[in-house]
């Protein structure tokens, strides 16, 4: 008989992506919730639920008249037919489009690849297919075309629960059932392994419809085994050295990549985020590594891998974990090539890695930390973007600058260097070299008195406009004597979302000025602030903002990641928001995931023709979530998205949104 284990009748996996734990960032710097209170309370800032965002124009509440709605309306820069918020077990598009799923878990990539057996995996067989829960959605052009390229996609995470029949037994007490897990085996580990990491592999568009070429000759997966290489300053540094590579230059693998990006110079760039989860064990006592972990929260043990491989734990391989929470940056024009870890772009718990070329060159990185109470960076190159000579750019990500954000009440945002030697950055406060700052990337953002956000996540910067988006997801630890009546957020459900535009706007500039585009939650609860346009119907505002995207028109995208029965009374998914003019701040809804599962991607072709958008963990959730008040796991899903059949459990996948007809989206 198989012995289970009680995980508090949840799934640990499901748990680690909620980033819901203790708080790490103990630090008394100042959060974003205390600064946007102190401005607003200056100004006056309108009361309730319908006040607009103070970077438009104030409006009172009894001025919300029809003809306030049809100005911003036809203000609007996106044309679709509003889709209808609910949850159920299917996604949804909006009227006049198609969504076809395109890659689903397991589904082969290369000519000998074999089919999806999910009663029979393996990690071999895993290597060769679509990996688990795709997240960043990245398109790069093969000889220019909107309609032929190479689709890199992240593999942020597993979840054993959904995908190995067997290992859940369901008990009753009290009344209610909750559920329990085995142990994986050794070889269910090492398809856990195998499903992470990233996919990068050919389309084509082909008679309106998109399809995966397995022939394509620079398809490739890369895993949790992949070897890599640490570039950059931290390389060779003693506090990466192991036993399996007392060089500290070679890892093996990447793990929990969320969001990510892809270069102007056409690679692949993967953010690892929650390392934490990965690890298991106890340092030795008194080992060096023990604060710098702990502000990480390592270990965390959500997984299992550490009781198969020594590398995992702590106990024997007390630097392995220094190793992770990089960004990655992969050459997709050469299968064969060693994937590097840009340690120069700082060590923390990555969500993105978007970017854009600055007036004089250089390129500038934006990068959030996914967790509650953790900072906003920026990193700059030193070097410049040459579009003539696409191999001088292969190194630029080793040598340049990171900053951390620092928001004023006066509406100011200041990018603070994080740089060995200056500020408070020195031996004396246990920094002797640039490789312990960026290693300690967090400790250093927390001396420099970096401002304490709502869980970044994606961070976009809008070539059109020349502004910078940052998707707040929420913060259920602000506590209530942090907030006032212009900002009502104690336990900030919702989110928001922040508008950066840098000094005269340019990207790499060290201060700039930012204000709240949108306060998210339901506008109808006064309670809840949101601060949504007259425009916004009741499908139309979200909660919970995380990944997005602007396309080639300038016009933001937001996906959402934690809406559900009790939070929302819907599933997440794909909003079009207006940043400009009269419609500023109006949210229509594009598309919906079905229950259970996280909206990610978003990502536009270069033609604006398809939407991409990858439906991640499907058919997750605690009780909570389950409209049929039980846990939702491999023998007794929610739904079995995207098949449908009774010998298939859910897969996460990759859909492609086109019009009907043809032509760009929302135009």
């Amino acid at each position: 008989m198989t012995e289970h284990r009680s995980p508090d009748a949840k799934f640990r996996t499901s748990l680690l992506e909620e980033n819901d734990g203790p708080a790490t960032n103990l630090t008394d710097n100042r959060t974003m919730g205390e600064i946007i209170t102190a401005r607003f309370s200056r100004r006056c800032f309108l009361k309730g639920s319908l006040a607009v965002s103070a970077i438009a124009a104030t409006v009172s509440p009894l001025a919300l008249v029809s003809a306030d709605q049809a100005r911003a309306a036809e203000g609007s820069a996106f044309a679709f037919d509003e889709l209808e918020a609910g949850i159920d077990d299917k996604h949804h598009v909006a009227p006049g489009y198609d969504a076809d799923v395109l890659l689903r878990w397991g589904d082969p990539l290369f000519a000998d690849s074999p089919e999806f057996d999910p009663t029979k995996q393996s990690a071999q067989a895993q290597a060769k297919q679509f990996g688990y829960n795709n997240d960043y959605v990245g398109y790069i052009a093969i000889d220019g075309s909107a309609e032929h390229g190479l689709l890199v996609v992240n593999h942020e995470y597993t979840n054993p629960h959904l995908m190995f029949p067997g290992i859940v037994k369901i008990v009753e007490k009290d009344g209610k059932k909750s559920a329990e897990i085995a142990p994986l085996s050794k070889e269910q580990v090492d398809v856990e392994m195998a499903a992470h990491g990233g996919t990068i592999v050919e389309i084509r568009k082909d008679g309106g419809k998109w399809q995966v070429v397995r022939e394509g000759k620079l398809n490739r997966r890369i895993t949790s085994n992949t070897e890599m290489a640490l570039s950059g300053p931290v390389a060779g540094h003693d506090r990466v050295k192991t036993n399996a590579d007392p060089s500290g230059t070679k890892v093996l693998g990447t793990v929990n990549n969320c969001a990510g990006g892809v270069t102007p110079w056409g690679t692949y760039v993967m953010a690892e985020e929650n390392i934490h989860g990965y690890f298991s064990g106890e340092l030795p006592e008194g080992h060096k590594e023990a604060a710098n972990y702990k502000r990480l929260g390592i270990p965390e043990g959500a997984y299992e891998w550490a009781a198969h491989y020594d590398r995992f734990d702590l106990a024997k391989e007390p630097n392995e974990a220094n190793r992770f929470g990089w960004i990655v940056e992969v050459d997709v024009n050469d299968p064969t090539s060693t994937p590097r870890k840009r340690t120069a772009m700082g060590r923390f718990k990555h969500e993105g890695a978007e970017s854009i070329v600055a007036k004089d060159g250089r390129v500038v990185f934006y990068l959030g930390d996914d967790e509650r109470f953790d900072y906003v960076y920026k990193f700059v190159t030193t070097g410049k973007f040459n579009p003539n000579d696409l191999a001088a750019n292969k190194d630029l990500l080793d040598d340049g600058t990171l900053h951390v954000a620092k928001f004023a009440e006066d509406g100011s945002v200041e990018w603070l260097p994080i740089v060995f030697g200056q500020g408070p950055l020195t031996a004396e406060n246990g920094f002797a070299s640039q490789a312990d700052v960026l290693i300690e990337t967090r400790r250093a953002a927390d001396l420099l008195g970096a401002t304490k956000m709502d869980r970044p996540e994606d961070i976009q910067p809008n070539a059109v406009n020349g502004k910078v988006y940052v998707m707040l997801t929420n913060n259920s630890k602000r506590k209530a004597d942090q907030v006032d009546a212009a900002n009502p957020r104690a336990e900030n459900a919702f989110g928001h979302i922040v508008e950066i535009a840098e000094d005269g706007g340019d990207f790499t500039a060290a201060k700039g000025k930012w204000e709240v585009l949108l306060k998210c939650g339901d506008p109808a609860v006064a309670n809840v602030g949101a601060t949504f346009s007259t425009a916004t119907t009741a499908n139309g505002w979200f909660g919970m903002p995380d990944n997005c995207a602007v396309d080639s028109a300038g016009r933001l995208w937001v996906a959402t990641d934690g809406q559900g029965p009790k939070a929302t009374g819907r599933t997440d998914g794909l909003w079009a928001v207006d940043t400009e003019g009269s419609a500023r701040a109006t949210s229509k809804l594009f598309f919906r995931v079905p229950i259970g599962a996280e909206m990610c991607g978003p990502l536009f072709a270069p033609d604006d023709q398809t939407a991409f958008v990858a439906v991640q963990h499907p058919g997750d959730g605690g009780e909570d979530w389950q409209p049929f008040g039980r846990p939702s796991y491999y023998e007794d899903l929610s739904t079995r998205w995207p098949d449908f059949k009774p010998d298939m459990p859910v897969r996460p996948a990759v859909v492609a949104i086109t019009k009907q007809g043809g032509g760009k989206i929302a135009v």
